[in-house]
Parts: structure tokens; C-alpha cells; sequence
């Protein structure tokens, strides 16, 4: 009780001196209205009375100790907030007051001194079908819309609201809440509310609740939400809610979808929200950075910040804060897109590509302190001003050129750094340049152009690998990886074989160069629709740390990386040999994070079948089928318990490799990741929906085929688990 806000303390002791007992007085509303009150705000001070005891009060009159439980400022129009009243305001909140604001009020957050950024999106629009917020389901405990059945709450069908949100920024200390369906599609980037916790006190952004004699069909739905949010800021801010800011605020963020049993547990994975790209890999004074394309806002791509997880055994992973967001008035503001680290002098720095205004160009920022979790962004961004202007860069209706993305390491004492790009008419290309301080930089060339018909139109995500005699450069493009073996020559590389790195659901690897070699990591895209992903609350993975090496006669290899094996808690088969004919084997084991490690001869059997994620009555289940073609193949046709989710095969040679077939396969949640004879890889996305959707089985089809030296083991979680959703979240 002695750390209750102050308005809160005082509504409790007016309850108990309510004729001795504990019936609750009615919330005490302050108005705030300059000036006459216009037809908007009338109207919502006749709603709110009946309900609330209101008082209309001039901004200009609020002190620290103005007697309301909550202060509402009903807006069509930006408000102009002079220091004195700002000040005032914000003293009101610090205190435990809480403040609603409401259509172009949100505007007022900066103004306040709440959010350093400003919503950018301010106008008015009409509305003609059920609009209303498209609530986060990390959220949907919050009381205001803890009665709703949904997360997508329609509050009108009719009218013109103004609104102040946020949409191609977010703000930088609020937490949002909620986005917009109109029309019965999700508008994830239309921002509706956003929650803010200055000092003691709680703010609440919600920019299109209006109010009108005629409510229409969904006036309850208004009435229930807008009830919710006053009564919520009465009752003082909930922590629950507050913007994730140090490790154990992503925790309390990641246990809200512990119970989600298509969510990885050992993989790399954002708290919640939005991943892509692998960023940054570094590893610095005995601890591993894994940096990544991460929206705060939710489970979309939009905004791009840098999230972070640090590990000291490549194994077991935590959350960091959020080491790059967009700067509102820089090179960037757009996005905080795909980079490297590296180290000059000792310390790490980040190149990485900024976006504004349709310019995609490169930014430089050095570490503040030895943790990482911090870092500078230099006065000279952005360090190269544009592409180069002897090439004929690609532009589309999205960007000016195609210019970004950023592989940069020392050689020869020098600085080299490549970027992804495109030819116009041409294709895909990597462009090289030099520079000796990471800040001044001179065209070279290009590196490699796709030299093929059908070639990308750009090439994304370059990174050049070398391993003794031999290079490896891979791009991505057309959501496939393709890698090129070969040598650099006179500033240009010369291709002796090329492939594909995974031919699954795999993009944008990166790799951390450590002292015997690369590891590597892929971002592991959603493989189902927009709304399955918000409503999930998550989006994308990272795959599991491969491996990747090119050996003395230029092949490619991949394997796990071997501190996998930390993972292993519990052997449910050891060292199995089986002879397949008629029957399927189903061994004693299961789960949704598993290992295989098994070896598969098909003597003369058409293909062999390994079932997994698979239901007792095997309905719902993942098919591996190698077949005697040669070929590796993922069926998803037995796993789509959610109708969104893919259903065509996946295909992969496994020649020119004689049999057996040795195989490692990696089980998370919705994440088969199959490992090939240690050289070629296939990752799926599947999302098995019945929680019985665990089990194993083997079989053979037309003919003998033989399964040897199968393990299975149970793995444990990367991430420190929660004790129960929505908890408080303190853990174990």
C-alpha cells in the first residue's frame, strides 16, 4: 500500500469513509477543455457524466495535488501547450495522476515531456465500415479489454474522426497496445493506443475514441472500452503493461506467450513482436551478440529497430535492451536496417543501412560500453551519401535505388565493405568499397552481377567468407540464398560452383567469426498469413547456429554447431537400428523440441518416411521422405491444423552424395530444420495446432530400408522460462 499512487490512495480512504464501509465512490474525472467546449468534447462530457463524476477543468488550472482520479483531454484540435501548462500537467501525472488522451490530444505526449517522439501521422478521416483497435495479443489481459471476446473491437461504422498515431515512427518510451481493423482488414501500422508510465502516474493515448448522440451498432463496444481505459488509469499504472526496457522486462514480455506451443524455445526468438534478419554477430570478451531486425510496435515489419540477445555458451540466451532505434530527425528515421559489427582499435562499431524519405544508406555507430547494450551514432551519418553514380542502380517505387545491407571487414590494412544492390535491366550485384576509418569510403566496383537469365533484379545481404584458398560469397534474393565458391581476382570474384544454402524457409544469413571459423545464422520467416501472426503476437526465428565451412576441394559443408549438444536434457532413444519393411516403427519419444541424429539406407524401398510433429491418430503431422531419386523432401500437407498455414512440399537433391543418408534434424515448436550428410540443409515452418501433435514414426514404402544408430533427445530452453502467463513474471 505505502507505493500505491497518490490518486489511488485517495479513492481507497473516500470508499472507507463512505458510511464506514468499503462501497466505492465514483471516479472523480477532471475534463480539460480551454476555452468553450467544443461540439466533441460536449459530447463526451455528456457521456462520461452519469458514469463518472466529472468536473470540467482548465488545462491552465491543473496543480500536482488537482483532487481527480483521472484527467481527460478530448481534442479534435492539435493542442498548443504552453510550458506553464505542460509543466503542470506532467507534475500531475509524476505524482500517480493518471491522463486519457484522446483523438488529436495524443499529440500532446511529446509536448508533455512523456515521449520524445511525436506522432506522425495527424489528419482526419471517414469512417464508413466497423473500425475500431486491433488489440495486441500480448495485451489482451489489460482491463480495458479484458471482457472482450476478440482482440479486433469495432467502436464505429460511421463519421469522421481526427486522429494523432503513430505510423511510419514509434514512440521511443511508450508502449503500444493497440493498431486499427477497418473494414474488417488489420491496419497494424495505424497505430490506436499507446501507454505511456512517466514517473508514478499512467497515460493513455487512444487517438480515434469519439463520441456522438448516435453510437451506431457498436456504441456498447465504445462504451465498454472507453469505461476501461478510465477506469485503468484510476487505479494506477499496471506494470504489466509498461515498454520492455532492460532484460527483465523482455522476460516478463516472453513469458506472456509461454503456453504457445508453436513458439521455439532453444532458437533465437524476439521477446514478442516482429523479427528478421540476423544483424551484428559478435562475440566480445567472452560473450556472444546476436543483433536482429526487431519492430517494438508488434508482429509486423515496419519501423525496424535492432533487438539484441547475449549469450556466454551459445546456448542460453536473454534479452538485451534494444540497441538502435530510428532517430526522428536522422538518416534513419525510417528504419534502423541490416549491418555488420566489427571491431577498429578494440572497439565494436556498426555499419548498417538507414532508411528516410525512400534513401537507403549507410550508417555508422560505435558501442557506448562494453555490454553492447548501448550504442553512438555517428555526426557524419550517413558515411556514403548515395550509390554510385557510374552504375545504373535499380530504382523501384519503393526506394530511389537499391542500395543496402553490409559486409565489412580489415584486409591489407584497409577497410572493405560490400552492399547489396541491383542493376537496372541487368540483375542482382555486390558493390565493393575501401576506406581506411570506417567514415570516408571510394567506390571499387563490382564485385559479382548475376550473370543469369533469370537472375534476382537485387541482391540482399552480401557477406564474403574466406576458408584457406577458398572464398564463399552468399546473397539473398527472391527469398532463396544462393552461395558462390570461388576466389577474388583483380577486385572481382571468380565463381568455380555455385547453390543454394537452404532451400526451405531460410534468408538473410549472417555469420560470427570466431577463432576456428563461421557460425552461422538465417532468419527464419513466418510461413502463414498477416492476422495469424498478430494474433500469435510473434513473427519469425532465427535458425539454429550452423557450421559452415568449404573444404580443400571447394564443396560446401554445414553442420550444427557442436555446442548444440548443451541442449540435450533427457536421451529418449539411444543408438536405435531398425529394419523397416511393412510396419512403421514409432519410437517411445516425442515432443516439441527434439534432436534426431539417424542414418537411413533404403536398400530397395522407394523412400523412406520420417513423420514428425506427428498426432496419435497421425491426422496432423510433418512428413521427411527421402526418396530413392535422391531427393529430400518436406511434406506440409498433413500440417495444416490452421488452414493459413503452407501447404506445398518442399524439395531438396541430396546428390551427388551415395547413400546412407545421415541425417540431423532440429525440432522447435513450428521449426524443422533438416541437416543432409553435413552438407546440404532444409528448414520448414509448420504449425502443428493439436497439443498432441508430438510424436515420432519410421516407414518404408515399397521395399526394405534400414534406420541406424537413431538417437532422439528432449532439448531444453535457450530463454529463461516463466512460471505462468500473464504473471508479474517472476520467474525461475
Amino acid at each position: 500500500m505505502d507505493d500505491a499512487p497518490r490518486h489511488r490512495m485517495d479513492r481507497v480512504f473516500a470508499a472507507v469513509q463512505n458510511n464506514c464501509g468499503m462501497v466505492d465512490t465514483p471516479v472523480r474525472v477532471g475534463l480539460l477543455v480551454d476555452g468553450a467546449p467544443t461540439d466533441r468534447q460536449e459530447a463526451a462530457r455528456e457521456w462520461a457524466t452519469g458514469r463518472y463524476d466529472v468536473e470540467v477543468v482548465d488545462p491552465m488550472a491543473v496543480t500536482s495535488s488537482t483532487p481527480h482520479d483521472a484527467l481527460w483531454w478530448h481534442r479534435e484540435r492539435s493542442p498548443a501547450v504552453d510550458d506553464e501548462t505542460a509543466s503542470a500537467v506532467a507534475e500531475y501525472v509524476r505524482d500517480g495522476g493518471g491522463l486519457l488522451l484522446t483523438l488529436r490530444a495524443v499529440g500532446a505526449a511529446a509536448s508533455l515531456g512523456f515521449d520524445s517522439v511525436a506522432p506522425d501521422a495527424i489528419g482526419a478521416r471517414t469512417v464508413a465500415a466497423p473500425t475500431g483497435p486491433l488489440w495486441r495479443s500480448v495485451y489482451d489481459d489489460h482491463p480495458a479489454v479484458d471482457a472482450f471476446d476478440g482482440i479486433r473491437i469495432p467502436t464505429a461504422d460511421r463519421g469522421t474522426i481526427p486522429y494523432a498515431r503513430y505510423e511510419d515512427v514509434l514512440p521511443a518510451e511508450g508502449e503500444v497496445l493497440a493498431s486499427t481493423v477497418d473494414g474488417g482488414r488489420d491496419r497494424p501500422v495505424q497505430t490506436s493506443v499507446v501507454s505511456w508510465h512517466p514517473g508514478d502516474g499512467s497515460v493513455l493515448g487512444a487517438s480515434e475514441l469519439a463520441f456522438a448522440a448516435d453510437a451506431g451498432p457498436y456504441g456498447e463496444n465504445r462504451d465498454r472500452l472507453a469505461e476501461g481505459f478510465v477506469d485503468a488509469l484510476a487505479d494506477g499504472p499496471d506494470p504489466r503493461f509498461d515498454r520492455p526496457v532492460d532484460p527483465e522486462g523482455f522476460r516478463r514480455l516472453r513469458d506472456r506467450l509461454s503456453d504457445d506451443h508453436q513458439r521455439p524455445r532453444y532458437h533465437v526468438s524476439p521477446p514478442a513482436n516482429w523479427l528478421n534478419d540476423p544483424n551484428g554477430l559478435i562475440e566480445r570478451d567472452g560473450t556472444f551478440h546476436v543483433f536482429y531486425q526487431y519492430n517494438p510496435g508488434g508482429p509486423y515489419h515496419n519501423a525496424i529497430h535492432w533487438g539484441h540477445a547475449a549469450s556466454e555458451d551459445l546456448v542460453h540466451w536473454r534479452d538485451e535492451p534494444v540497441a538502435l532505434s530510428p532517430s526522428p530527425d536522422g538518416p534513419d528515421r525510417d528504419g534502423c536496417w541490416s549491418g555488420c559489427a566489427v571491431e577498429q582499435a578494440g572497439e565494436p562499431a556498426i555499419l548498417y543501412t538507414g532508411g528516410r524519405d525512400h534513401r537507403q544508406l549507410p550508417c555508422l555507430a560505435t558501442a557506448a560500453d562494453g555490454t553492447l547494450r548501448s550504442w553512438t551514432k555517428d555526426r557524419s551519418n550517413p558515411v556514403i551519401e548515395g550509390p554510385p553514380g557510374e552504375e545504373d542502380v535499380l530504382e523501384t517505387d519503393h526506394w530511389r535505388a537499391e542500395f543496402r545491407d553490409h559486409c565489412v571487414w580489415r584486409e591489407n590494412g584497409s577497410w572493405h565493405q560490400l552492399i547489396g544492390s541491383g542493376i537496372a535491366d541487368v540483375g542482382g550485384t555486390v558493390l565493393r568499397y575501401v576506406s581506411d576509418d570506417l567514415r570516408n569510403w571510394s567506390y571499387e566496383g563490382r564485385l559479382l552481377t548475376g550473370d543469369r537469365p533469370d537472375a534476382e533484379p537485387v541482391w540482399e545481404c552480401p557477406e564474403l567468407l574466406r576458408f584457406g584458398e577458398w572464398e564463399l560469397l552468399h546473397v539473398s534474393g527472391d527469398e532463396t540464398v544462393t552461395y558462390f565458391v570461388g576466389t577474388r581476382r583483380d577486385g572481382t570474384f571468380e565463381v568455380a560452383s555455385r547453390g543454394v544454402l537452404d532451400y526451405g524457409d531460410f534468408y538473410a544469413p549472417q555469420s560470427m567469426a570466431l577463432d576456428d571459423g563461421y557460425l552461422t545464422w538465417g532468419w527464419l520467416p513466418a510461413a502463414r498469413d498477416a492476422a495469424a501472426q498478430w494474433d500469435a503476437g510473434w513473427s519469425g526465428t532465427l535458425s539454429v547456429p550452423r557450421r559452415i565451412g568449404v573444404d580443400e576441394s571447394g564443396a560446401l559443408t554445414q553442420r550444427p554447431a557442436p555446442r548444440l549438444t548443451a541442449l540435450r536434457e533427457a536421451t529418449q532413444v539411444d543408438a536405435a537400428s531398425v529394419s523397416l519393411d511393412d510396419e512403421r516403427w514409432t519410437p517411445r519419444a516425442g515432443g516439441r523440441a527434439l534432436e534426431l541424429d539417424l542414418t537411413v539406407a533404403l536398400d530397395d524401398a522407394d523412400a523412406v518416411t520420417l513423420s514428425v510433429f506427428e498426432s496419435p491418430d497421425r491426422r496432423e503431422r510433418t512428413d521427411i521422405r527421402y526418396k530413392a531419386t535422391n531427393e529430400l523432401v518436406v511434406d506440409r500437407s498433413a500440417a495444416r491444423g490452421d488452414s493459413r498455414a503452407p501447404a506445398h512440399p518442399q524439395r531438396m537433391s541430396v546428390t551427388p552424395y551415395d547413400e546412407p543418408l545421415s541425417l540431423r534434424v532440429f525440432l522447435d515448436g513450428s521449426t524443422v530444420e533438416v541437416f543432409a550428410n553435413e552438407r546440404r540443409c532444409l528448414t520448414s515452418r509448420v504449425y502443428p495446432t493439436r497439443e498432441d501433435s508430438t510424436g515420432l514414426s519410421f516407414a518404408a514404402e515399397g521395399g526394405r530400408a534400414d534406420v541406424t544408430d537413431a538417437s532422439v533427445w528432449r532439448l531444453g530452453g535457450g530463454f529463461r522460462r516463466a512460471t505462468a502467463r500473464h504473471g508479474a513474471g517472476s520467474g525461475t
